[in-house]
């Protein structure tokens, strides 16, 4: 086995590349670098890995890797990873996952403009722009979807579960094409990645090689309430919501006027009432794929 090198030498020049659009401004990035990649596996080795099976859908704690820039831009080896994370057979599950993406797209390209359940793609995506602007925005009025929406316009980045939960919100709450997801989190995310990409959220569509079923249909609040039950996530990511008791941190709606008063936060002003009625949403979206599925001889 060859020794790791010291120094790499570099080309003569580089080729020239476009700048970030300036409509897209992180605030908060993680450092960069190769160095700073093993600074955080040494920290989630020692630190998180053991407990990452019963930590890593709390959006509020500290229990994931953070590796998944490091590993998108090759600043460390999957293999290696694995071998370091080997005790936490769900953690090394996910770098599976990873791997399985990589292959559809090598096999199916067609995923990136198509959805790999073709009867799928029959779906009538028929939610309004302004529910697309508002998502993006983080101004939904489920503070869940919100606090995750504005940690990846901040950051660059998601907690895995918030990623899932916004996912289904878009396609399902809100009726809106899964490409519309994807191509924001492309370009957002610092550790986007055509095949991880487009695999997540053709998971969560339900149109993709082992989705959720298209009637698994992710209540914003329930999701909320068990994953960040004190509402330390929404509060870190949502201002508006900072004085709102745990009661009605995730359905801050149903507040009495004179808490809104109190709290400073009035539904309608600081912080918007849900865009859509989740329980008439599902009931739009079954009946959307269920057409979808319909039209497609053997498909039910």
């Amino acid at each position: 086995m060859l020794a790791a090198p010291t120094r790499l030498k570099g080309p003569d020049g580089w080729p020239a590349s476009d700048p970030l659009p300036p409509s897209r401004p992180l605030s908060q990035l993680l450092e960069a670098g190769e160095t700073a990649a093993r600074r955080r596996l040494e920290k989630f080795v020692r630190d998180a890995v053991e407990d990452y099976a019963a930590r890593r859908d709390l959006p509020g704690c500290p229990g994931t890797s953070r590796l998944s820039q490091d590993l998108r831009w090759g600043l460390l080896s999957p293999l290696e990873v694995v071998e370091r994370c080997e005790s936490s057979a769900t953690y090394v599950s996910e770098l599976c996952w990873r791997d399985f993406y990589y292959h559809i797209l090598w096999h199916h390209p067609r995923v990136t403009r198509q959805a790999f359940r073709q009867a799928l793609d029959q779906v009538a995506w028929e939610g309004p722009s302004e529910h697309l602007a508002a998502w993006k925005d983080g101004r939904t009025g489920y503070p869940i979807v919100d606090a995750a929406m504005r940690e990846l316009k901040a950051t660059g980045w998601m907690h895995n579960r918030a990623r899932m939960i916004v996912a289904s919100f878009l396609t399902k709450d809100l009726l809106i094409d899964w490409r519309e997801g994807e191509r924001h989190f492309m370009d957002y995310l610092v550790d986007g990645d055509l095949a991880a990409n487009n695999g997540g959220w053709q998971w969560a569509a339900s149109t993709g090689t082992d989705p959720q079923p298209y009637f698994r249909i992710f209540n914003p609040v329930l999701q909320g309430q068990k994953f960040d039950p004190e509402g330390e996530y929404v509060r870190k990511w949502v201002s508006e919501l900072a004085r709102v008791p745990r009661k009605f941190i995730h359905e801050p709606h149903k507040m009495p006027p004179g808490l809104q008063e109190m709290v400073g936060c009035r539904i309608g002003r600081e912080y918007p009432a849900p865009i859509v009625d989740h329980a008439q949403a599902r009931d739009l979206a079954l009946r959307a794929y269920e057409r979808a599925l319909g039209k497609v001889p053997g498909h039910r």
